[in-house]
């Protein structure tokens, strides 16, 4: 029977095979211990287990589970065998004291940072280095207002990093958090409770109605209704009957069984997937441009205060001065405030995604959601609703569909937290059907994979019989009939859970029809998919159900392609190949994840459970949706608050607005960087002296990059395709955009020093000016790849009045720099606008040419 992973009535059916199970497990137990498989041939030969058992494709994921939990070899094997056999005698207290030792608490590590350690970290990076080089130089020489300045952009820098500080120390805490505290376990012959961190293999424990599964367990007899939505992200629970295994988190929802333990600790399941949580971890792309972008700065401008140097010592220059034009060298090389622009303009993105109703829990996910080009989908509660629904109703000749669902409903639990038995009750309220009065009522069982309930006949006032389960096991207890056989061969090949109905006094029973339940699509699952389309992002989905089942959902949803076999996911494998990755268990996501961008793929990773945390955490943007566990929603860069998909392309164009912003601001910042330090050399050759101070370069850097922040708050327009920063074709237009200004303002200086005049200190006012207007116009000319008229914000426009005014403020009344006339100063701001409108023309064929859009 083609079921889905996590099933009600039909995920009870699962279990007609548990007779043979154990002869299979052990015999995979001893291959395994004999031949020692691998992890992948462990899946492989598990998923041929199950398929071997149920006949297809189709079946109860949670028996694949069961067939590698057989099959595994984590567990300790000085144990295995006492932990799965049939005795319930229990551990003695030093039996269990020796084990602790042996193995250790059940417990998840302590990984946590100490935050003066996190604080600490924030100052040793590379623009830190060069900042607090710059302070130990400026300290040195006595200015100790300069190197205060410094300073304080260096804590300010610092600040903001500490505060967006990663949150993988909160996942692993609502990791720990979703365990049990306590566990009721028999030690020495009685049953005791004791803290569930002192449980070791080996040990008996109960499972009680509303308890968290302490650790890895085979149960060894009773039955349980077991949630393990924690670790398999699929919240409709499954029967566990003796020969099964559950994991450490899982909720157990219905009964009472004993079980023993099989792993503790970071050997469980749970363990396993808190590890991947801690270590899982991604470069994003703005680290990568920021050390870039200095790399290259430091390497050019490196060279040219080399350069400038040995000129300095050739014209003879005292020692007095030159450290004090090495300094002004360095101050003039450091993108002082790139780091905290590519915050800030994280930081408004965020609040404007807020403001839709998406939360971003790390800044960097912002601008990461600029690049991403793969969008991996989790099925169960992303894609769909998670709520099981009635999807096709099969009444039997003289049934109709009403009569079909109310006798359904009397055989249905009323009031339980079984999701099937809610699913048809719910179904048959909305039909109006008639409930024939209970007389008794018969829960699910297990073993005969049926519920039942005696009813007074409405007919003839008998007694009648209802019984509702799995097709196999109703169809035997009534006469066949063609069109049902035919319907359920049909609804089982489309992945649905199917049950039947039989009714009529207990020796004349009839077949009353069948009943299909699905988890239906969002309804703006399709419309996600087709604009992730639009914006040239691929989705796959990714999921642990079965293939039958998961690409019925792919098709409803739009989703056109191969769906992968199953079987452990190739280090190699292409977003391309398929479009359904099916019966994923939880780490695979995180592989397939790291798979996608080994192959050179921003990733985004869509989900709502435990199971997804790695892979959510290993993405550059993990999004996790409204109805998501706090695990997810801690691991996930961006969290949506609305019901809904809306939020992730709300979120992607918000990326690309904000990529865009900072694309500027880093080229800006480049173009400056570049031509301050050949403004210097220029200077030097045209004067024989040092143009610009050290304090003069702080005004620079003042006015000039922080001022410049308000890039983040520009009118711009998402791109049409992912983003990617090609920092070696941005650092090439930083230099050609950079050759321009400097000619603007080499041509000032000149003016200056051969038309005017001036002396040296005025010179160095003018040559302020002249860096402090260029810069501005330089902006304006590449800020929106556009022509420079295009209409820019208001806090932009406001900046830039600032910058102009201080400056211009400053060499007139001749604060901390010569006085020049005011028509001078004005003429000089003339000249910018003037070069403002050459730089325009200028930009368009270089940006073409190196695809910078």
């Amino acid at each position: 029977m083609a079921t889905e992973k996590k099933s009600g009535e039909d995920a009870k059916t699962s279990d007609a095979s548990k007779d043979s199970a154990p002869n299979e497990s052990k015999a995979s137990v001893t291959k395994s211990n004999e031949s020692k498989p691998s992890a992948g041939e462990i899946r492989t030969r598990a998923y041929q287990i199950f398929q071997a058992r149920h006949g297809g494709p189709g079946s109860e994921i949670g028996d694949w589970q069961k067939a590698e939990a057989s099959m595994s070899v984590d567990a300790p094997k000085a144990d295995s065998s006492n932990a799965t056999d049939g005795s319930t005698t229990g551990l003695t207290s030093d039996e269990a004291g020796l084990r602790l030792k042996k193995f250790g608490p059940n417990a998840m590590p302590d990984e946590t940072v100490h935050p003066l350690r996190s604080a600490l970290s924030k100052f040793w990076s590379p623009v830190p280095w060069m900042l607090e080089a710059a302070i130990v130089l400026e300290v040195a020489l006595g200015k100790y207002v300069e190197a205060a300045v410094i300073a304080a952009l260096l804590v300010f820098n610092a600040a903001l990093g500490f505060f967006q500080e990663s949150r993988a120390q909160a996942t692993l805490a609502a990791l720990k958090s979703r365990l049990a505290l306590n566990a009721s376990v028999r030690r020495d012959g009685v049953w005791k409770t004791v803290p569930a961190v002192g449980l070791v293999p080996g040990d008996v424990v109960k499972l009680s109605l509303g308890a968290v599964v302490a650790a890895d367990v085979h149960i060894v007899e009773g039955s349980v209704l077991l949630d393990q939505s924690m670790l398999t992200g699929e919240s409709i629970p499954i029967e566990g009957g003796a020969g099964a295994q559950t994991y450490a988190g899982a909720l157990v929802r219905r009964g009472e069984a004993v079980a023993k333990v099989t792993a503790t600790g970071t050997r469980t399941k749970f363990g396993r997937t808190a590890e991947l949580v801690r270590t899982a971890h991604v470069t994003s792309s703005e680290q990568k441009a920021v050390l870039r972008v200095v790399r290259n700065l430091a390497m050019f401008n490196s060279v040219v205060i080399v350069m400038l140097v040995a000129y300095a010592y050739r014209l003879a220059m005292p020692l007095a001065e030159i450290i004090p034009l090495v300094l002004t060298g360095i101050l003039a090389s450091i993108p002082v405030a790139l780091p905290a622009t590519f915050t800030v303009a994280a930081a408004l993105g965020a609040r404007a995604l807020a403001r839709l109703g998406v939360l971003p829990t790390r800044l960097s996910a912002v601008d990461e959601a600029a690049s991403i080009g793969v969008l991996c989908a989790d099925k169960t509660g992303t894609l769909t609703l998670n709520e099981l629904t009635v999807t096709a109703v099969h009444p039997a000749p003289d049934f109709d569909e009403a009569s079909l669902l109310g006798l359904a409903a009397v055989a249905s639990a009323d009031g339980g937290q079984d999701p099937v038995d809610a699913a048809i009750r719910s179904a048959a309220s909305s039909k109006g059907a008639k409930l024939p009065k209970v007389i008794k009522f018969i829960p699910f069982d297990p073993a005969k994979k049926t519920s039942e309930a005696t009813a007074v006949d409405p007919s003839g006032g008998g007694a009648m019989r209802i019984v509702k389960g799995a097709y196999a096991a109703v169809g035997g207890l009534a006469p066949p009939l063609a069109e049902l056989s035919a319907a359920a061969k049909e609804l089982e090949a489309k992945g649905f859970r199917l049950l039947a109905v039989a009714a009529g006094p207990a020796a004349a029973m009839r077949l009353a029809g069948l009943i299909a339940l699905s988890d239906p699509p969002r309804a703006d699952s399709a419309a996600l998919i087709t604009e992730m389309h639009t914006l040239g992002v691929r989705t796959v989905m990714v999921t642990g159900d079965a293939p039958a089942t998961a690409a019925i959902v792919a098709r409803a949803v739009g989703l056109d392609g191969a769906v992968s076999p199953p079987g452990p996911i190739s280090d190699d494998v292409k977003p391309e190949q398929f479009a359904v990755f099916a019966g994923v268990l939880p780490e695979d996501k995180y592989k397939l994840v790291k798979a996608f961008q080994k192959g050179g793929h921003n990733v985004a990773m869509c989900g709502d459970g435990a199971n997804d945390a790695p892979a959510l955490r290993q993405a550059q943007m993990g999004i996790a949706v409204s109805t998501a566990t706090d695990v997810a929603k801690s691991a996930a860069g961006i969290v949506l608050t609305k019901p809904g998909l809306v939020g992730i392309v709300a979120s992607v164009k918000e990326g690309r607005m904000t990529f865009q912003r900072i694309l500027t601001y880093t080229l800006s910042s480049v173009i400056k960087k570049i031509v301050q330090v050949l403004f210097l050399a220029v200077g030097l050759f045209i004067t024989g002296h040092a143009i610009l101070t050290p304090m003069l370069m702080v005004l620079i850097m003042v006015t000039g990059d922080f001022l410049g922040m308000s890039l983040t708050t520009d009118n711009v327009s998402p791109s049409p395709l992912p983003n990617s920063w090609r920092i070696g074709n941005l650092t090439m237009v930083g230099i050609f955009m950079g050759v321009c200004e400097l000619a603007f303002c080499t041509a000032v200086l000149a003016i200056g020093k051969f038309r005017l005049g001036l002396g040296i200190e005025a010179l160095q006012t003018i040559a302020f000016l002249a860096v402090v207007f260029g810069n501005e116009a330089s902006l304006y000319a590449i800020r929106a790849r556009q022509r420079l008229w295009s209409t820019p914000s208001g806090w932009l426009v406001l900046s830039s009045v600032a910058d102009v005014l201080i400056a211009s403020t400053l060499a007139v009344c001749g604060i901390v720099m010569t006085a020049l006339p005011v028509i001078l100063v004005a003429g000089t701001l003339a000249a910018a606008v003037a070069f403002a409108f050459v730089a325009d023309v200028a930009k368009f064929p270089i940006l073409k040419r190196l695809r910078i859009a």
